[in-house]
């Protein structure tokens, strides 16, 4: 058992526990182990993008792993100088492989998805550290109070909207950005979520499965960015329908697991 002189203030204000006592070493609840959060970056044909943005993200006290496509050479060879990240080379392409070979090598008791392109802001990795001690996942939302998107044009606005809207009426969510991956959570309850998707359509399938799963999560507002340079990989045709035949099959396979 944990006693309270275990604990020591960590990072982003959240406890953590310094004992070397074998109990609390296995002890999976919040405080057992010092929070430092891994930047987990997926990163397709992002040469451009990716050498800036790491050089803004060496002001966080966290780790940084870039998964890359094994033809991805460019990119590869932009990053070739930066010390302190480490390099996953994907077993199969596509985004959601991405973060699902990324999970599986995360050690750290947190992880923070974060794109190569820039989008995303870190400065909100604070707060959303903050509201994960009471929560499994955090998920940031561009259409919040507070929130935004200088990255967003009318498609991908209607797209968000019109998928949100449906994952609340089939699954009651109450999140209003369900394609935004700007997620923080704890590793070990993402892991357990089971991922299939190897494309965009694990977007919708890590907040479908986490409420299936019993999982708290939250939303939090963040402002999206610009992408530093290079062009957007989703296709708003294709991926757009790809993303409804799997909400469709998750309530689908929600619905006869009840019966």
């Amino acid at each position: 058992m944990q006693t309270p002189e275990c604990y020591a203030a960590g990072y982003f204000g959240i406890p953590y526990c310094r004992c070397k006592k074998t109990a609390c070493q296995k002890d999976k609840k919040r405080g057992s182990v010092e929070p430092h959060p891994t930047f987990l970056i997926p990163a397709n044909k992002e040469a451009e993008s990716l050498p800036i943005f790491l050089n803004e993200l060496t002001s966080y006290n966290c780790k940084k792993m870039v998964v890359l496509q094994k033809e991805d050479v460019e990119t590869t060879n932009s990053i070739k100088d930066f010390k302190d990240i480490q390099i996953i080379i994907q077993k199969k392409k596509g985004y959601g492989s991405a973060l699902k070979e990324g999970f599986e090598n995360v050690k750290t008791e947190f992880f923070c998805i974060i794109n190569a392109d820039g989008s995303m802001d870190p400065k909100y990795l604070n707060q959303m550290m903050q509201d994960c001690q009471n929560k499994d996942l955090v998920f940031a939302s561009r259409y919040l109070k507070d929130g935004g998107s200088d990255d967003d044009n009318w498609i991908t606005f209607i797209g968000n909207k019109c998928f949100s809207f449906l994952g609340n009426l089939l699954f009651n969510l109450k999140l209003s950005d369900i394609l935004y991956t700007y997620i923080v959570g704890k590793t070990y309850k993402v892991k357990e979520l089971e991922l299939k998707y190897n494309d965009f359509r694990i977007c919708v399938e890590i907040p479908i499965k986490a409420k299936s799963k019993k999982l708290l999560f939250v939303s939090t507002p963040s402002m999206e960015r610009k992408r530093i340079a290079g062009v957007k990989k989703v296709n708003a045709v294709k991926d757009g329908f790809l993303i409804l035949i799997a909400i469709i099959c998750l309530f689908y396979k929600k619905f006869f697991d009840k019966n």
